[in-house]
């Protein structure tokens, strides 16, 4: 098996279990940490996408530099990298924002069970 399809199954196999674990868990820190999982499997499938033409980072070499440098290089594409740059920001952001909400609803019920914050259920539903 070659070295990308083994890690690109990997990196998927990582993204599913965070995808079950999304579905499947039922408290929200749980929740938010298989979120995480399965963001850093979307960004390494990125990375490994980006890195299939090559392995080099496309810089542009000072002038004296680039004449010596030879051009057969495989470069790797710049674009998936820049999308994953903004997209881990994204990811951190809110990641940061559900930890904060997690925390102000720890408050309300320690468990942090999804079921004591649904509508209409327990005591937590009668409160507007």
């Amino acid at each position: 098996m070659d070295a990308f399809r083994l890690l690109a199954l990997l990196i998927l196999v990582a993204v599913l279990v965070g995808f079950v674990g999304l579905l499947l868990r039922r408290n929200l820190f749980l929740k938010v940490m298989a979120m995480d999982v399965m963001g850093s499997g979307v960004v390494a499938l990125f990375v490994l996408v980006a890195a299939r033409t090559g392995l080099q980072s496309p810089i542009l070499l000072a002038p004296a530099a680039a004449e010596t440098a030879t051009t057969s290089v495989p470069l790797a594409d710049p674009i998936p990298q820049a999308v994953i740059l903004t997209a881990i920001v994204i990811g951190l952001s809110i990641q940061a924002l559900l930890l904060v909400v997690i925390t102000r609803l720890s408050r309300v019920d320690p468990s942090l069970d999804l079921g004591s914050f649904e509508m209409g259920s327990g005591e937590a539903g009668g409160r507007r």
